[in-house]
């Protein structure tokens, strides 16, 4: 069963940093892209970040510079780090596929107070 465990997020002031961890049941490697993807209250989910099997990176320009998310394939495990955070970043984080998303799981909620 695949499933998909995001954990790392909490409350934080601004201008502070976090750093997320998604770790799959499933073998990264063999799925190619893996991204990261917010929700704030009231509005869709949007793409934060993503990384292809080879490391290539690409960002929403809302994080840019601020944001860097990485991959251990051994650890089928993909991460986001955080800084300088904004009380805009506030919302329920959570990773998946890129492309073709598996079942979402419970996310990680992320607060930034200002």
């Amino acid at each position: 069963q695949v499933q998909l465990v995001e954990s790392g997020g909490g409350l934080v002031q601004a201008g502070g940093s976090l750093r997320l961890s998604c770790a799959a049941s499933f073998s990264i490697v063999s799925t190619g892209a893996m991204a990261w993807y917010r929700q704030a209250p009231g509005k869709q989910r949007e793409l934060v970040a993503a990384i292809t099997s080879g490391g290539s990176t690409n960002y929403a320009d809302s994080v840019k510079g601020r944001f860097t998310i990485s991959r251990d394939n051994a650890k089928n495990t993909v991460y986001l780090q955080m800084n300088s955070l904004k009380p805009e970043d506030t919302a329920v984080y959570y990773c998946n596929r890129r492309y073709g998303n598996f079942a979402w799981g419970e996310g990680t909620q992320v607060t930034v107070s200002s």
